[in-house]
């Protein structure tokens, strides 16, 4: 299975207010649902101050990249788990994985943030063999969601 980097940008509204939520998604990675080994998914969402407009400021934006590579490069890097989606606004940054194993995961990750100081990170997962999230996320595609996942799913 080869992963690819290509990506979707959207645009949602908040559930809770008016504030705009950018969505990052992940394309072609049918072959990671259809295997069955990603059952579970782990989102891990860092809280900050919002502007006006629900965004971070510069510098909490430019860590928060920083820790979403490092996320990404130590997950991705013997396919434990694989970042699927990112959404950012009303003050929070969401990053979704979808990963084979919880346990592994929250080691791997402490392990990948050892180096940084203390972050605002708050960790929730969830069994989701069949992809829900990652599903209601390509919705928000403009393009035919069919193209992104087969109907199998």
């Amino acid at each position: 299975m080869k992963l690819s980097d290509e990506w979707f940008t959207a645009v949602a509204e908040s559930e809770v207010g008016n504030d705009t939520i950018f969505v990052s998604g992940r394309c072609n990675i049918d072959e990671f649902i259809k295997s069955g080994k990603f059952k579970e998914r782990a989102e891990v969402t860092w809280s900050y101050q919002a502007d006006a407009k629900g965004m971070p400021d510069d510098e909490v934006a430019q860590r928060m990249e920083e820790v979403q590579l490092v996320l990404k490069r130590a997950m991705e890097k013997n396919k434990l788990a694989i970042l699927t989606g990112v959404y950012t606004g009303a003050g929070e940054r969401n990053m979704v994985f979808y990963t084979r194993n919880i346990p592994a995961f929250g080691t791997t990750l402490n392990e990948a943030l050892a180096t940084f100081e203390l972050l605002p990170l708050t960790i929730y997962t969830e069994k989701d063999p069949d992809w829900n999230e990652y599903c209601e996320m390509c919705m928000l595609r403009n393009d035919d969601v069919e193209d992104m996942i087969d109907d199998e799913v």
